[in-house]
């Protein structure tokens, strides 16, 4: 499989909370943090559903590849994708870097990506593993819920 994948137990929100956290537990440094959904939205004027893009490095393992490789920049960061399916589920998931940099044929670069490989999978272990920290409420939820508020 090209990626990893592990629902989450927790609310959209609190999933690209914990995915951040996590992260810099893994000393991961957030470059970029795209919000797909509103770029739909914005641009195309179609409803989708929260789907959120952390693109992330891990400094030290980038410096050693872009030393190692000084192209490897184009493929070599990971992007965690935090969404939520039309069912209300949470899904995480980061390409396989073993599928994208891993397809070089340099020595140096096997190393630095078995490394990431074992961090991505380790930062999706990890979110996926944390207790939700408010209910998780299904959108069959949030319409009762919000028909109650609304009833007299």
């Amino acid at each position: 499989m090209y990626y990893f994948s592990k629902s989450a137990n927790m609310s959209f929100e609190d999933a690209v909370a914990t995915t951040r956290e996590v992260l810099k537990s893994h000393h991961f440094t957030i470059l970029a943090d795209i919000d797909l959904g509103e770029v739909l939205r914005t641009h195309l004027a179609v409803d989708f559903r929260p789907y959120i893009i952390l693109s992330a490095c891990s400094p030290q393992l980038a410096h050693r590849a872009i030393e190692a490789d000084n192209e490897i920049g184009s493929i070599m960061f990971c992007n965690l994708l935090v969404q939520q399916h039309r069912d209300g589920r949470v899904e995480i998931s980061a390409a396989d870097p073993a599928e994208t940099i891993g397809t070089t044929n340099h020595v140096e670069l096997t190393w630095i990506v078995r490394e990431l490989r074992s961090m991505v999978q380790q930062v999706i272990d990890d979110i996926a593993s944390r207790p939700a920290s408010r209910p998780v409420l299904r959108d069959r939820d949030k319409a009762s819920r919000q028909l109650a508020h609304a009833l007299p």
